[in-house]
């Protein structure tokens, strides 16, 4: 596989795994002018359980890849609020009413089926730019020959691709065959997952919490796992909550919702006995309960061998804490758009992964492990890492806490600029330091290419 030939040619693609991720990088392979086939493991490319958090570094690929947002039916955030455990009073607020206009597009929070079915449209429609892509559905990706790019499925097929891209996930077959053996371990929480029904919640007299047009917290501020996440979706008319404790309270063997059972509503209240009432009501009347398994992994030495790539939770598995995993496979599945793209591809995969593996392995692993240190507190989530002035403020690093504005003024063009020429022995002269702005200021008062090196 991999070519050394100068000009840009059409390639035959193969995606593993049609979910959020595979779906993303079908849509910008397909814009890139490639043919596409995603091959999927179950009877249909679906995708079920919560809601999905899309900050303005995912959603700007959104509109450049020319997907009708609307279609998934999103909350568009305002504020991020941070609770107290009992009593429900806010104790730090990130508010994002400028958001739109600092970085360009607003806060998408979806719920996971409609994001789904809204890039599963565009990368299989026959209308919009580059050929739409195949979708194959009840094969399994069993092994792949790294030298020819066959991939063979557990039900005796196989099928030949000049790149292949990885998108099955965390319990990602690709991964194996790149000869990656995760490092991890289970985490030191647990979280069952219930979704609430705003209009249930509104007729029983309980709090209207779809009003706040927020990502609400409670907890997380004492150095414990106890936490419990809110986010609205579906236009607000679902209430999405994550509840974390401690795994010596639940522990859990499965890594999702969609092949589980639901869980008894005691279950899910039983970590919690101070809890703010209202939160406590709320979950009293919670369905689709499931659990969800979550592990810490160390990050992997490498992205890619031959002609295969990993992409989203295959190549980099995280916690959810930061809310970052979707927009880290959207940047992935971008990334590919771009270096594959008539501006950049000049023919050779090789060189185009190699860039792919450099740009994309730092920018995640940073966010893996900003995510890991979030999951205990809550002051080093982006947003909260900004507000110095909360009475319970207390990060490991200042000047290393994840930030919005390192999150949403990268410039991925300039990144792959920065390593390409790197690889092809050019000058690289914009002002830019890995996607990053030479001289910005962070909220800390570190300074890009100063004191601060992405």
């Amino acid at each position: 596989m991999g070519s050394h030939v100068t000009g840009w040619r059409r390639l035959n693609v193969g995606v593993i795994g049609g979910g959020i991720g595979g779906m993303s990088v079908a849509i910008a392979l397909r814009r890139a002018g490639h043919e596409v086939t995603i091959y999927e493991k179950a009877d249909f490319a679906g995708e079920v359980g919560a809601s999905v958090s899309c900050a303005a570094n995912g959603t700007r690929w959104l509109h450049e890849w020319d997907v009708d947002v609307a279609r998934g039916d999103p909350v568009v955030l305002k504020k991020l609020i941070n609770r107290d455990w009992k009593t429900g009073e806010p104790v730090s607020v990130y508010d994002l009413d400028d958001y739109e206009a600092r970085w360009g597009h607003v806060y998408n929070m979806f719920h996971r089926q409609y994001m789904h079915r809204m890039l599963k449209d565009a990368a299989l429609q026959d209308t919009g730019k580059g050929a739409p892509a195949m979708l194959v559905v009840n094969h399994a990706c069993e092994a792949i020959d790294l030298a020819s790019g066959v991939i063979t499925f557990r039900n005796g097929a196989t099928a030949q691709h000049e790149l292949i891209v990885g998108a099955d996930g965390i319990g990602s077959v690709v991964r194996g065959c790149l000869g990656i053996t995760p490092a991890k371990r289970p985490a030191d929480s647990s979280c069952l997952h219930a979704n609430v029904d705003t209009q249930q919640a509104v007729a029983a007299g309980l709090v209207d919490y779809s009003q706040d047009a927020a990502l609400e917290y409670w907890g997380g501020q004492e150095g414990t796992f106890d936490k419990i996440v809110l986010s609205p979706c579906n236009g607000g008319k679902l209430l999405s909550y994550y509840c974390f404790f401690p795994r010596a309270k639940g522990d859990y063997v499965n890594q999702s919702w969609s092949d589980s059972a639901d869980r008894p509503v005691e279950e899910l209240l039983g970590p919690y006995p101070n809890l703010d009432a209202n939160v406590r009501l709320h979950l009293a009347i919670g369905k689709e309960i499931r659990p969800w398994r979550l592990w810490v992994h160390e990050p992997y030495p490498y992205l890619f061998r031959g002609a295969v790539c990993l992409l989203g939770d295959a190549g980099h598995p995280m916690m959810p804490h930061q809310s970052q995993g979707a927009c880290m496979a959207i940047e992935d599945a971008a990334a590919l758009g771009i270096l594959f793209g008539p501006r950049y591809f000049q023919g050779d995969i090789d060189e185009a992964l190699a860039v792919y593996n450099a740009i994309r392995l730092p920018r995640a692993t940073r966010v893996q492990q900003a995510a890991a240190k979030a999951a205990y507190n809550i002051n080093e989530r982006i947003g909260f890492s900004a507000n110095k002035s909360t009475a319970t403020y207390k990060v490991e690093d200042e000047k290393r806490v994840l930030t919005i504005e390192e999150m949403n003024a990268y410039d991925m063009y300039k990144d792959i600029e920065e390593q390409l020429a790197a690889q092809r022995g050019e000058l690289f002269t914009a002002n830019f330091i890995k996607g990053l702005p030479i001289g910005l200021e962070l909220p800390s008062g570190a300074v890009v290419g100063k004191d601060f090196f992405p």
